[in-house]
């Protein structure tokens, strides 16, 4: 690795810069919870370890010190799903720094990880950074990344007016119209319609994500799957809108005790406006906190407008994730 300042040096990151690496991400975690309250406390940051072991971090040092490092995961096929990019992804707790200069330590670990990523392959490079971060989010900006993805959080508690909030008719008459319930394993050929609406949602402007969806028989094992939860809004006995969850996601939260991740959400369009999906996020709040839940999160593509006009309204976002497809023409250079 070479020197990019006189007096700091970015060097491979390894097993010998986990205990710093480790200190300076639960910061980054801890200046994030200061904006987001609802964050879970913590005490250690997982899996920095086991990223140290490939090969393809960096870690910069200023007087022996450890200022800054940035690691992610071994290169995957099918980045997001619905490309033909080689892509790697730097999660939650992968990478951090000093406040003091942090985006110019930042774009400095950036330039050697990079080098390093693309001899792996990868054209499609992915960063989670907290949302309030700015000054990162700027310059990776400048380095040609744009936002994708976002994580929100909620803390569970029971909801101002628990279903039929500020709705476009009276209580009694959204009662005599809309049933709110979680979903039985015999209702999933009634839900599958639904999913596939929602795929058909994902392909359009400006969103453009093409992904795979299920078969029937692949959802219906799915929805018999006791991780997966489903809620359902049904008008005048027609199902309209869902919510799904799981005891997963795609940072190290879904590990804590008391969380639940958002995994599917759709409603017809039809059906929007009227009030009745976050009538129905309340009625799924006010069940998992009656079983103890304490924390709701979920993630989303920000270039999706539904999506995000939605849960930026009801979680509180705290990260970004960035992303940069650069020129796979380069990897003909290698």
């Amino acid at each position: 690795m070479k020197e990019t300042e006189v007096s700091m040096r970015i060097m491979d990151f390894t097993c010998r810069h986990v205990e710093e690496a480790s200190a300076l991400a639960l910061a980054g975690y801890e200046e994030e919870r200061r904006h987001v309250p609802g964050l879970p406390a913590k005490t250690d940051i997982p899996g920095i370890r086991e990223l140290a072991e490939n090969g393809l971090g960096v870690a910069a040092l200023e007087g022996g010190r450890l200022v800054g490092f940035l690691c992610c995961y071994p290169p995957f096929e099918n980045a997001f799903g619905s490309t033909k990019a080689r892509g790697v992804f730097s999660p939650m707790g992968a990478n951090g720094a000093v406040l003091e200069d942090r985006a110019a330590i930042y774009a400095a670990m950036y330039q050697a990880a990079a080098e390093k990523w693309v001899q792996a392959g990868a054209v499609s490079h992915a960063l989670c950074l907290y949302a309030h971060a700015k000054e990162l989010q700027h310059q990776f900006y400048l380095y040609g990344f744009g936002c994708r993805c976002m994580d929100g959080i909620r803390l569970l508690r029971q909801p101002a007016a628990v279903l039929f909030p500020q709705a476009a008719q009276s209580p009694k008459q959204q009662e005599s119209r809309y049933e709110y319930k979680e979903l039985s394993t015999e209702e999933w050929a009634d839900l599958y319609p639904l999913v596939f609406a929602m795929y058909r949602h994902f392909q359009k402007s400006p969103f453009f994500l093409n992904r795979k969806q299920p078969q029937k028989e692949e959802f219906r094992r799915l929805f018999e799957e006791e991780n997966h939860r489903f809620f359902g809004v049904k008008q005048n006995g027609k199902l309209c809108g869902f919510l799904e969850t799981a005891k997963e996601g795609e940072n190290f939260l879904a590990q804590e005790e008391g969380y639940l991740h958002v995994t599917g959400a759709y409603c017809l369009p039809e059906c929007r406006g009227s009030g009745i999906y976050r009538c129905l996020l309340d009625y799924a709040v006010s069940t998992l906190l009656s079983e103890g839940y304490t924390h709701l999160g979920v993630d989303f593509e920000s270039l999706n407008p539904a999506a995000y006009g939605f849960w930026k309204k009801g979680f509180d976002i705290y990260t970004h994730g960035v992303v940069r497809r650069i020129d796979e023409g380069i990897l003909e250079k290698k």
